[in-house]
């Protein structure tokens, strides 16, 4: 066994029992639901479909990121049982919970000097930050020590690469990410923008796709392009999606049909309650190993 902590966040989008079964610790963002405080912990308070269909319904959604005195209390409950502790944070580019954590790691590095605290920016989010953590946890498993570990994520954290699309324009409207007028227009004509994570962490639109049955086929042919190796892709590939699961379960027929070296089949997880209190439902995201993003 490793003698330190592998964590992250809730927003890896993981399910409770893959966190468990692969050793990694966790911290829940919070939420509030129709003014009522939630803890984003991963479907255990209120189950995501019944979270979606509230959101449908037109219950309002907030989020809030961990602050420093509660990372500074996560962090303090490990280092007192001797642990070193290398955390993986959501992208900087689309929260400040890197920031947090680095500040709450400086304080507890100032208590426990003999230490090692290490926080590193995923750049990445929803099941992609959950598939560079999962990997993280086959080295340590294979061995390697924090050190080590740590700067390998620095190198390869890059490497991991996110696609995503959406079917339905009203909470991209609503959170102002679209315009009222482009997002009826868009509606209108069945319009799927496709959106990926860029090399600094933010959400990029990168095409607008007229139909879901063609965007699906866009996402797929993505993987192709971006994924090591081409169609002989041996790694892992997560989805996550927002009570749209059979657009989910499309997308991951095509993909094990298509690439027929993957490491398992495709694993489908929710888009949790933080991301998705942004998204809203319809929303499908890919996630692969692949050549380094650059842009």
């Amino acid at each position: 066994m490793a003698d330190y902590i592998l964590s992250c966040c809730s927003t890896a989008d993981l399910t409770k029992e893959h966190f468990e079964a692969r050793d990694i610790k966790y911290i829940c963002f919070h939420y509030k639901l129709n003014g009522v405080d939630y803890a984003d912990d991963l479907g255990q308070s209120i189950p995501f479909e019944e979270f979606y269909q509230r959101m449908d319904s037109g219950e309002d959604t907030q989020t809030s990121q961990v602050n420093v005195s509660e990372y500074l209390e996560y962090f303090t409950k490990f280092l007192e049982e001797g642990k070193d502790i290398l955390h993986l944070s959501l992208s900087s580019g689309i929260s400040g919970s890197f920031n947090a954590a680095t500040n709450a790691a400086k304080i507890a590095k100032e208590r426990y000097p003999e230490r090692k605290i290490y926080i590193v920016d995923s750049l990445a989010a929803s099941s992609g930050f959950g598939l560079l953590v999962d990997k993280m946890a086959d080295l340590r498993d294979g061995g390697m020590g924090i050190d080590e570990l740590r700067d390998w994520t620095e190198a390869n954290k890059r490497r991991l690469h996110h696609w995503f699309f959406s079917s339905d324009l009203k909470f991209f409207i609503k959170g102002g990410r679209v315009s009222k007028t482009s997002g009826t227009i868009g509606t209108i004509l069945g319009i799927c923008p496709l959106l990926n994570v860029d090399c600094e962490g933010h959400l990029t639109a990168r095409a607008k796709i007229r139909s879901k049955k063609k965007v699906i086929q866009e996402i797929v042919k993505r993987m192709e392009e971006n994924a090591d190796d081409g169609l002989d892709y041996s790694g892992k590939c997560y989805i996550s999606q927002s009570a749209c699961v059979e657009d989910a379960k499309e997308v991951a027929k095509l993909i094990e049909e298509r690439f027929t070296k993957l490491d398992g089949k495709v694993i489908i997880n929710y888009v949790g309650t933080t991301i998705g209190s942004h998204t809203g439902p319809g929303t499908v995201a890919l996630f692969f190993w692949g050549k380094e993003r650059v842009d």
